[in-house]
């Protein structure tokens, strides 16, 4: 998903090595720092005029450049050795406050860097200095300023530059904060409450709850747990799940340490729930951010064929490998780039369209939290669900990428749209100029338009049937060329201005989309590839998890949670159940209660991999109704919101200390005080241990760091910071299952509900439901509510009054609004209409009452 720097792409500088003994007395590389002598020495690019006056080079700088290096002065040929240790001093001033890019690096590709920073620069001169050792000889070092990339014109003035030999190592020490770790956002009344204390302690410390106010809610012994390989630490466990109060502003104290504040009960979540939704807006391509919707992340439209944009409106083929072009405007920005990707977005509009879903079928589901105005999207009052309209903008875009009609490859799905070259940070979207060109077609990318259209065809066909007629055109033509053309995989490798998204198995493909054409069509022939795929009986859970490369879960997350009529559905179930067991196992032996990389490996965007287990798990919930899957969600949220081996919340805008600094062109504040930072409820990529994708910002600071530690908030380290589609779809499904238990339906215990199906033919069904009060006192005003399965809707019913809003049914004067005495049962049934699938009953029948 990675989006690097333009001049840090590909192979960056090796891992630092241990520093060379220090020398007595520091050598300067540079020449001429002290500008004694004019410029002599130095060099700059042909669009900077300025003078050297009084030990001081002030240089005008055009306005209006593109990228940070469209200007630049520095010095060639400097000596770097590997292993040596290095300090860059220099003083600065500007016109105007600005952010530059400073460097040390070779200046050939693919332009390795040994430091890469971006000092803010302001009015009166400031006084910068950074420390490196270097993990490479190097003859022909550069230093350079990087001062293009600002609208207007401004003065860069430069003074006393050195890069002196025989400099302390850097040591990089994060700011882990108190030693009790906690979810910094909130723990449920009745849910597990636990933290983990960081100490070398072998016996059991006391530890006290407190109160905002500071009185002594709670106390007790820490339980040692001693060395944890993931952490690097000794810790042990502090478990108040007993506790009973609620409010905000508790802390604990442990080990002479106190931790960050937190709520335990309230509606916490629901601020959550909307904010990783909500994230998506401001990542909208084509279309102008409106501010008012997005305080303070409003820009303009971003490649819509306005200057200096190329655009995204007749986008060609790369290296005239066709010749046709196609609209491609809209869609999300993928990342922190420009880039727009169908397998990402394939399985990030699938999880936004699951939170939908799952509001409809799961018992404590709530739909009336993603209603129409729900979100800080614009389409409020057209009567769908704000969070279908969203995913709906990336559909249209995918939908955008297949071949035409009468081409070689027709129906298939183009792999991506990007850049002809990576971009500079900051760049907004509207800034960008390079080329953009579309990617050849792959069988991946085709399945993955193939699974989310059809999954957003029956989502949307109570809202628009026009445009879930589209989607599902789009999904069977997909799937139909995909049949056709079952090999043409995407490589490993890509040109510069975009990730490459490999994948050259799609066995898993096939059966997700497979699975979701089932599921919206009844067809036989979708169910029997389903039935046939050596992945339906197979054990999809206890590998890696599912991702954009990994979907064959989601066929088998989806097929047991949505009504269908699958033979063998049960055994499907089975696997969910097993699979969410399997991870509880996994927190269980965690002191994080982390469910996640026991194996000592925290792959890129590791925090979307904890997250999409708790799908599963949260789903093993909705199937069951078993407690202990609901508290396995909850535990599993405490490391993402600050219990883990940092003490940072990787949700900006969530906890006492977050994520704030992530990799994108523009929320760039950490580059540009002019810029935000991401928008709260944006989830970070999180801990990356595998040190061949780091960038050069990680290679810099996190050689021999345990796995949890091997993360660092900086916007320059794409491989553990970075933003991504995909990653916040896993946090806005974990948010909205937490969000749902505290406001979903509360079904009343007593009340049993039977549904049953008596009859049915090709166009019908006849349903009939029971109703009865198993407690000992008598049930007043009874509501029932349930979603209708896809292909089915209420003709007419009686005893009982039915009122129908897109899939959901709701009878509310059951019993004829008379008590319902314990141990009665009232009857009402309905006609239905139906598609040419066998009528089935749907996932639960809630019960209230008034």
């Amino acid at each position: 998903m990675a989006a690097a720097t333009a001049f840090a792409l590909g192979a960056a500088a090796a891992a630092a090595a241990p520093a060379a003994q220090a020398q007595d007395e520091p050598t300067d590389l540079l020449t001429n720092g002290d500008f004694a002598n004019g410029t002599s020495g130095w060099w700059s690019t042909a669009n900077l005029t300025g003078a050297v006056a009084d030990g001081e080079w002030c240089l005008d700088v055009p306005g209006g450049t593109a990228n940070a290096w469209d200007a630049i002065v520095g010095q060639d040929g400097l000596p770097i050795v590997s292993g040596e240790s290095y300090e860059l001093q220099f003083t600065a001033r500007a016109s105007e406050d600005v952010s530059v890019r400073a460097l040390v690096q070779r200046p050939v590709d693919p332009w390795p860097t040994a430091v890469e920073q971006f000092p803010t620069l302001t009015a009166e001169p400031q006084d910068f200095s950074y420390t490196f050792t270097a993990g490479a000889d190097w003859t022909d070092g550069q230093l350079a300023f990087q001062i293009g990339r600002h609208a207007e014109p401004w003065q860069f003035c430069l003074s006393e530059v050195k890069l002196l030999t025989g400099a302390e190592p850097p040591v990089y020490e994060p700011d882990t904060g108190p030693r009790v770790r906690v979810n910094q956002v909130a723990y449920f009344e009745d849910g597990p409450k636990r933290a983990t204390l960081v100490t070398d302690a072998a016996a059991a410390v006391p530890w006290q709850l407190h109160d905002a106010a500071g009185a002594l809610v709670a106390s007790g012994n820490t339980a040692p747990h001693g060395a944890e390989s993931t952490s690097g630490e000794s810790v042990h466990v502090i478990d108040f799940s007993g506790v009973t109060a609620s409010g905000e502003g508790f802390t604990i104290t442990a080990d002479g340490e106190t931790s960050y504040p937190f709520a335990i009960g309230g509606d916490a979540y629901s601020d959550l729930a909307v904010d990783a939704i909500s994230f998506y807006y401001p990542q909208r391509s084509g279309v102008a951010i409106d501010d008012a919707i997005a305080p303070g992340y409003g820009r303009e439209a971003g490649h819509v064929d306005e200057a200096p944009n190329q655009g995204d409106g007749a986008v060609t083929c790369y290296a005239n490998a066709c010749d046709y072009a196609l609209d491609v405007t809209g869609g999300w920005y993928d990342a922190g780039d420009h880039g727009k990707y169908v397998v990402n977005g394939g399985i990030s509009a699938a999880q936004l369209l699951s939170v939908y879903e799952r509001a409809l079928h799961a018992p404590t589901g709530d739909t009336a939290r993603l209603a129409d105005g729900s979100m800080r999207i614009p389409e409020h009052g057209d009567g769908v669900p704000d969070v279908l309209d969203e995913a709906r903008w990336e559909v249209e875009f995918l939908m955008s990428m297949q071949v035409p009609a009468g081409e070689e490859l027709a129906g298939m799905a183009h792999h991506k749209i990007h850049d002809e070259f990576w971009t500079g940070l900051p760049l907004m979207p509207a800034d960008d100029p390079q080329a953009r060109y579309l990617q050849p077609p792959s069988t991946a990318a085709t399945l993955n338009l193939a699974a989310a259209a059809a999954q957003a065809s029956r989502l949307f066909a109570p809202y628009d049937a026009e445009f879930a007629a589209q989607a599902l055109e789009a999904a069977e033509t997909a799937w139909a060329a995909a049949l056709a053309h079952p090999d043409l995989y995407a490589p490993d490798t890509s040109p510069a201005g975009g990730g490459p998204y490999g994948d050259s198995k799609v066995e898993d493909e096939f059966y997700w989309a497979a699975a979701e054409l089932f599921l919206t069509t009844g067809e036989k022939a979708y169910e029997d590839f389903v039935l046939d795929s050596k992945l339906h009986d197979a054990d999809v859970f206890s590998g890696t998890g599912f991702w954009w490369g990994e979907v064959a879960q989601l066929a088998k997350l989806d097929l047991a949670l949505v009504p269908n009529a699958l033979p063998g559905r049960d055994e499907v179930v089975a696997q969910v159940v097993a699979g969410a067991d399997l991870y509880l196992s996994e927190q269980d032996a965690s002191p994080w209660d982390l469910g996640y990389g026991a194996n000592g490996t925290f792959d890129w965007g590791s925090n979307s991999a904890v997250l999409n287990r708790l799908v599963v798990v949260a789903t093993a919930f909705d199937l069951t109704g078993e407690s202990q899957y609901r508290d396995g969600v909850f535990s599993g949220l405490d490391y993402i919101l600050g219990r883990n081996a940092l003490g940072n919340s990787y949700v900006t805008g969530y906890g006492s200390h977050f994520s704030q600094n992530q990799h994108s062109r523009w929320y760039s504040h950490q580059l540009d005080p002019n810029l935000p930072n991401p928008p709260a409820g944006t989830l970070s990529g999180g801990p990356n241990s595998i040190a061949g994708t780091w960038d050069p910002v990680a290679q810099r600071w996190l050689t021999d760091c345990a796995p949890q530690r091997c993360y660092i908030d900086d916007i320059g380290s794409w491989a553990t910071n970075e933003l991504t589609v995909n990653w916040n779809a896993s946090l806005a499904q974990v948010a909205n299952f937490a969000a749902d238990q505290t406001g979903g339906v509360q079904t009343v215990p007593s009340c049993e509900v039977e549904y049953r199906i008596n009859g049915q033919w090709p166009s019908g069904f006849n349903a009939q439901i029971l109703v009865t009060n198993t407690g000992s006192v008598p049930l007043n005003h009874i509501a029932l509510k349930w979603t209708l399965p896809t292909g089915q809707s209420i003709v007419h019913s009686w005893s009982v009054s039915l009122d129908q809003e897109g899939q959901v049914v709701t009878a509310t004067d059951v019993a004829g609004g008379k008590a319902l005495k314990p141990g009665r049962t009232f009857t009402f049934g309905f006609i239905g209409a139906k598609d040419g699938r066998p009528a089935v009953a749907p996932s639960f029948v809630g019960c209230t009452t008034g």
